[in-house]
């Protein structure tokens, strides 16, 4: 496997997101990158260029906090964004990861929420637990199945979603955080990989190297069987593993989204297996995906 260098390609794909303009820097004429050239970050961050291209080039991957500071404003990076920098060149570049092992509670207070939908996932998105209210949603809210795949190459979820631009764009965001210098993980450049090849959309999003803390927002959906729900999605890290996320939707009291979640609720009463997928199991592969628009 080829060594990875995620604070040099962090760094390469933000500087081509800034304008010279935005920098202060003459626009206009001939410039054959786009956005800033390596010797311009540099005299703005106030470092040589030859040390710029060694952090860049994975030669130095000790600099100090001063100087990712200073990069992170030349960069127009945002308070979050600025965390991820520090945290790839400072934080192991090969964390280990033990078996994802959702507690026994929190499975119980999941499958007792008959009319809340929720499920539990890991940092890649994979599926471990769930309810279901949340299977009645989408059949993708199933243990096994990896959502980031579902939601870029299942065209029934693409359907389901009315925020598709804006929930992939996040998305990637979030998983970027999340996964923040273990680029190396093996499961992480299985998935990337596919989907990189498979979707246009997410190999666009995937080199902005954009982050995003995971956070609660407005789930816009068009449900085949009830008609448009707005859901409040909350995201909350379990206790004791921050790697797992618990996600619960809600609507608000006494509105149409409510009520039509009552309805789906009604239509779904089995009673639902909350067992999550065994670690070792592979995210189910979505169908193939239709052409992109």
């Amino acid at each position: 496997m080829a060594p990875t260098n995620a604070l040099g390609d962090f760094l390469r794909a933000r500087r081509a997101l800034v304008r010279p303009e935005e920098a202060g820097l003459p626009g206009g004429g001939l410039r054959r990158v786009p956005g800033l050239r390596r010797e311009e970050v540099a005299t703005l961050a106030g470092i040589s260029g030859d040390y710029y291209l060694r952090l860049e080039q994975g030669r130095d991957r000790n600099p100090s906090v001063q100087v990712l500071e200073a990069l992170a404003r030349v960069l127009r990076l945002d308070a979050a964004t600025t965390a991820h920098l520090i945290t790839l060149a400072h934080a192991p570049r090969h964390a280990a990861h033990g078996p994802e092992t959702v507690p026994a509670s929190l499975l119980r207070l999941i499958d007792g929420w008959t009319d809340t939908p929720a499920y539990v996932q890991n940092r890649l998105t994979d599926v471990l637990a769930v309810n279901a209210l949340a299977t009645a949603l989408s059949p993708n809210y199933t243990p096994g199945v990896n959502l980031m795949r579902a939601v870029f190459l299942d065209p029934a979820e693409r359907a389901l979603r009315r925020d598709w631009e804006e929930l992939t764009a996040e998305g990637v965001a979030v998983l970027r955080t999340h996964v923040g210098p273990d680029v190396a993980d093996p499961r992480l450049q299985q998935l990337v990989g596919e989907l990189s090849v498979r979707s246009d959309r997410f190999r666009q999003l995937w080199g902005r190297h954009e982050v995003q803390p995971h956070r609660g927002r407005v789930s816009k959906l068009r449900h085949p069987l009830v008609g448009d729900l707005d859901l409040q999605s909350e995201k909350l890290s379990v206790e004791g593993d921050e790697a797992l996320v618990l996600v619960v939707f809600h609507a608000e009291p006494g509105s149409r989204s409510a009520e039509l979640l009552n309805i789906l609720g009604s239509l779904h009463t089995t009673p639902h297996d909350a067992h999550p997928a065994h670690p070792a199991h592979p995210a189910h592969p979505a169908p193939e995906p239709t052409p992109e628009q």
